[in-house]
């Protein structure tokens, strides 16, 4: 049976005896039916995983000492930053997800000209808190040892801004034909990734001025949700650790 990953955002220290929070507390006891003595890991986004074992279970409370600390491999060296415009329903939880998945560095949520959703004040610290709550559940899972940051919404022409200093900079065009193989292998690239009904020509146009190349990944139109995975998938194959993994240079 797989050890269950518990993300925990606080010092941890070898040797330190701690109690879970209310969620992870519950999720252990309640629904995984773990019982003292049984093995846990626990990360809180320094790079490390810190073996636990459970010492006490509660009710309403899970307690834990920690062992050594080991260094977690599994990040990227290639630095990605995605920008994903809103989407409605389900949509954004599964880009997020998955986007964790194949190595994410940071997601950046955008508004834009056919963007459906529209998010303000308390709505947006909601969304904010739940899409976070996404990106930690899926690094627990894909065994990450590092949570994505999400940033606060932003606008393009934020977006353009943040991403000023990345050397490779790509808005996702379905009728583009530039091809990315002739690229110089960059440290860092930013996804621009539009809505369900595709960035407008304004958009598309005020993106390459500001420096971004228009790509496709085929002649085939991807969902909103769909986009990220394939563009980061790729960006991992040319440049980030797929091609690693695989001995390529």
């Amino acid at each position: 049976m797989r050890i269950p990953r518990i993300y925990s955002p606080i010092p941890l220290v070898a040797g330190q005896t701690l109690a879970l929070e209310e969620n992870a507390a519950q999720h252990v006891g309640r629904v995984l039916r773990m019982q003292a003595g049984e093995a846990l890991e626990l990360f809180n986004g320094d790079g490390h995983d810190y073996p636990a074992t459970i010492t006490t279970v509660g009710k309403r409370e899970v307690t834990v000492t920690l062992g050594e600390p080991r260094r977690n491999d599994s990040e990227s060296s290639l630095k990605l930053v995605l920008g994903q415009t809103l989407s409605k329903g389900d949509r954004m939880d599964y880009a997020i997800q998955k986007s964790v998945e194949m190595g994410v560095t940071t997601i950046v949520p955008l508004v834009s000209e056919r963007c459906d959703v529209r998010l303000k004040g308390d709505r947006e610290d909601k969304r904010l808190r739940h899409w976070r709550g996404v990106a930690i559940s899926a690094a627990e899972q894909c065994g990450r040892a590092v949570v994505p940051e999400i940033t606060q919404v932003m606008t393009l022409e934020q977006w353009f801004d943040y991403t000023r200093s990345a050397p490779v900079r790509l808005v996702l065009h379905h009728r583009s034909s530039q091809s990315l193989e002739a690229l110089a292998r960059p440290e860092e690239v930013a996804l621009m990734i539009g809505p369900e009904g595709g960035l407008s020509t304004s958009e598309i146009v005020a993106a390459e001025a500001q420096g971004f190349l228009a790509t496709t990944l085929g002649p085939r139109v991807l969902r909103t949700e769909t986009a990220p995975v394939a563009a980061i998938a790729l960006c991992q194959w040319l440049w980030g650790d797929y091609r690693e993994k695989a001995g390529l240079q």
